[in-house]
């Protein structure tokens, strides 16, 4: 029984289906202005582990996300450069594929644009203004906000407040173009003949910035979808306007279930540009030779829970994943002279673990919890790994459990050479055909020059075994 909290409700409920052992998932893309930040990479990589653990637990995921390709900020990054806003937008949505495949991030089963929905948004847009929900204004369309009953309520925000607030962050120009402060824009007026525009009812204009993704959510998934997912940043105003205008459109709920990831801070600080601490993965992975390390950091983190990344934590996740490797790499070693059969008593070990795991992550993917399960398999593999004799059956069953619950994890490979360079890879070969052939001279030789790359050896009755 899997439970999930919902920021809606602001409880743990248990979580049901709409349809019996399939899911509708949707989660907030970036848009693509410029390369991602570390932000956007914990909340791709913790509802990808989400959804793994969703797929672990024999669901059907339908996992559609979004790429804002029309924006104002992408219309800056235009100018600046002196191309046109698709060139921009194709640029760094290239570079997320680019810099997502190094930290294993599944692929959206669809993985939307902005401009491929436009007739679908303007359609969407014209049918507010039909029911009473949105006005034109001067080529604008805004929606009317607290003519959606419940407006806010996932915000958990006070009307008045909200209204405050908005009315401090708009200019007077603005302020006259609207009936209410808090009114939101479905479609905004082309002003400028250098920006990107797509004819509507209401003159030239594009999208704002909310419609896109209930206009991609109705069409990829359903009216009414099981999970929505985000940063906990996106729940107002991002997620609080897509409720009011999908159900104002659709006359049915929009989302049952609320998730938001927790923010990342770096070196203790909020990340932004004016503190010089703003962190892309695509530098990240330029500076860190193990993409693993840093999906380990931000996956096995509780998605709702906040994150410090600097380089101590990055180095303390690299060690962690190290000994997670390096167990499994012990076991593995063992494979090719165990005797056949099962250790039921070993066996019995690794069945509590897995309902350990299983139980952690049915309570709101709790992965601190599950990972512990995680590490006394691999002390369990550590210890089983040094006894004379071993188990085929059970060698077999003990790797394959680590695998499978680091695969929720989006941690895969276990026994490559991640980490490895390819002198260091040759030399731990060399050595191994050195001791084969009673070379202890070169083994030797070979050994002290693994160590000044960083590579640690260790000689066992079972053979060699290496660590960084």
């Amino acid at each position: 029984m899997i439970q999930v909290y919902n920021t809606l409700t602001r409880e743990k409920e248990v979580f049901n289906s709409i349809t019996p052992g399939k899911i509708n998932m949707y989660v907030c893309g970036p848009t693509v202005y410029n390369y991602i930040h570390i932000g956007n990479a914990r909340s791709a990589i913790a509802f990808d582990v989400i959804r793994r653990y969703f797929e672990y637990r024999d669901y059907e995921v339908n996992y559609v996300s979004n790429f804002t390709d029309v924006d104002d900020k992408i219309i800056n990054r235009a100018r600046k450069e002196g191309v046109d806003e698709l060139t921009i937008a194709n640029k760094y949505a290239n570079a997320f594929f680019e810099d997502t495949l190094p930290l294993n991030i599944k692929p959206a089963t669809v993985r939307s644009r902005a401009t491929e929905v436009i007739p679908e948004i303007i359609a969407f847009v014209a049918d507010l203004i039909e029911k009473g929900y949105a006005y034109e204004s001067e080529g604008d369309v805004y929606f009317r906000a607290k003519k959606f009953k419940g407006y806010g309520i996932l915000a958990h925000q006070d009307l008045s407040e909200m209204e405050a607030n908005a009315a401090g962050r708009l200019d007077d120009e603005e302020l006259t173009r609207k009936e209410d402060p808090i009114d939101f824009a479905v479609w905004k007026a082309s002003h400028a003949s250098d920006e990107i525009s797509w004819q509507s009812p209401w003159g030239a204009g594009r999208p704002g910035w909310h419609i896109e993704c209930s206009v991609m959510a109705q069409k990829y998934l359903a009216d009414t979808i099981d999970i929505h997912g985000g940063g906990i940043d996106l729940a107002f105003p991002h997620h609080t306007n897509e409720i009011a205008q999908s159900e104002a459109h659709t006359g049915e709920k929009f989302v049952n279930y609320w998730l938001h990831n927790g923010f990342v801070n770096v070196n203790d600080e909020k990340m932004s540009k004016s503190l010089g601490n703003f962190t892309t993965v695509h530098d990240m992975l330029v500076q860190y030779d193990d993409p693993m390390a840093i999906r380990y950091l931000l996956a096995t983190t509780q998605y709702r829970r906040p994150i410090n990344y600097s380089s101590d934590t990055l180095s303390q996740a690299h060690l962690a994943l190290e000994r997670i490797r390096t167990g499994y790499r012990n076991l593995s070693f063992r494979l090719s002279k165990a005797s056949a059969g099962h250790d039921e008593t070993v066996d019995s070990l690794v069945d509590k673990q897995v309902n350990v795991f299983e139980v952690a992550m049915d309570d709101d993917f709790n992965t601190p919890n599950a990972l512990a399960a995680v590490f006394e398999l691999v002390t369990i593999a550590n210890t089983y790994s040094e006894n004379e004799l071993v188990k085929n059956d059970t060698v077999k069953y003990l790797l394959d459990s680590i695998e499978k619950l680091m695969s929720v994890f989006g941690i895969e490979d276990l026994t490559t050479n991640q980490g490895l360079t390819e002198e260091q890879s040759s030399l731990l070969e060399a050595r191994v055909a050195a001791r084969a052939s009673h070379d202890f001279k070169t083994s030797d030789k070979l050994r002290e020059e693994l160590n000044e790359l960083g590579v640690f050896v260790e000689d066992t009755p079972q053979g060699q075994r290496w660590h960084k």
